[in-house]
């Protein structure tokens, strides 16, 4: 573990992070349904108590705990969101516990390499998909993208501004489906030609989507993500043990399996 995690490890401990008493409850990014899922099911297996979990667009759920709803830990696809409750005074610092890059996601029959993304991208016949910035950070980090192809190609952002379709992640969004990736059936019904999402969820519409590709960005217009969780003030106590089992090595090599980037790892 590294010396981070070493000392927050000493600060859960010093504040009684080992009781095991109810539920806890965890509100994370919706990218993080398939690891949190397994990470829950591994705690309680060790041991650890039951967590019951609500998945969500992460700007979506900070406003929602602001405005009262209850939870214990919030895992947030960045930081700026965790960091907002911290700096409201609801919460103790965040702390980073795994990261993640943007990909493209592509449909089927889109004939698209690493070198002409962006012209792809920018073609006015292309459906170019995003999630919904600010209501949720996978949004914000393809305007990022957008933002360094203004650098590669001038007057490239106001045409992705304009033109990126908001299919996911805000507040008026379809509700995403509990038995299959969002991502995959929007490409699959050609709502989207390509789509830019975490790498990690285009893995995962991979396995639905015959014939879908998954692209990584060319460097100029790379973006990683990193993500964040903040324990609530008023937390069950045995939310301090789950949070320190994220960072231990089970809880890195679960997210290492789904696809993220561990940062507690030796």
């Amino acid at each position: 573990m590294s010396r981070r995690g070493l000392l927050l490890a000493a600060m859960l401990v010093s504040t009684g992070g080992f009781a095991q008493d109810g539920v806890i409850r965890l509100h994370a990014a919706g990218s993080l349904r398939g690891a949190m899922t397994e990470l829950a099911q591994s705690f309680r297996a060790s041991g650890g108590g039951e967590v019951k979990a609500t998945f969500g667009a992460s700007g979506l759920l900070r406003e929602r705990i602001e405005k009262g709803e209850g939870t214990d830990l919030f895992a947030s696809a960045d930081v700026q969101n965790a960091q907002r409750l911290a700096d409201a005074g609801r919460s103790g610092p965040p702390n980073i516990f795994t990261r993640n890059q943007l990909c493209a996601l592509v449909a089927p029959g889109v004939e698209v390499s690493e070198l002409t993304l962006l012209d792809h991208m920018l073609d006015p016949a292309v459906k170019l998909g995003t999630s919904t910035p600010k209501a949720d950070p996978a949004g914000d980090y393809a305007w990022q993208m957008f933002e360094k192809a203004e650098k590669v190609r001038p007057g490239a952002y106001a045409t992705l501004d304009r033109k990126a379709l908001k299919l996911t992640g805000g507040a008026d969004s379809p509700p995403a489906p509990t038995d299959r990736s969002i991502y995959g059936m929007l490409i699959a019904e050609r709502k989207a030609d390509i789509f830019l999402t975490y790498c990690t969820n285009a893995v995962v519409a991979l396995r639905e989507v015959s014939g879908s590709r998954m692209l990584a960005p060319p460097a100029t217009l790379a973006v990683g993500a990193s993500y964040a969780f903040v324990v609530m003030n008023d937390a069950n106590p045995a939310t301090r043990r789950f949070a320190l089992y994220i960072l231990s090595l089970a809880g890195q090599s679960i997210l290492a399996r789904h696809g993220f980037t561990p940062v507690a790892l030796p």
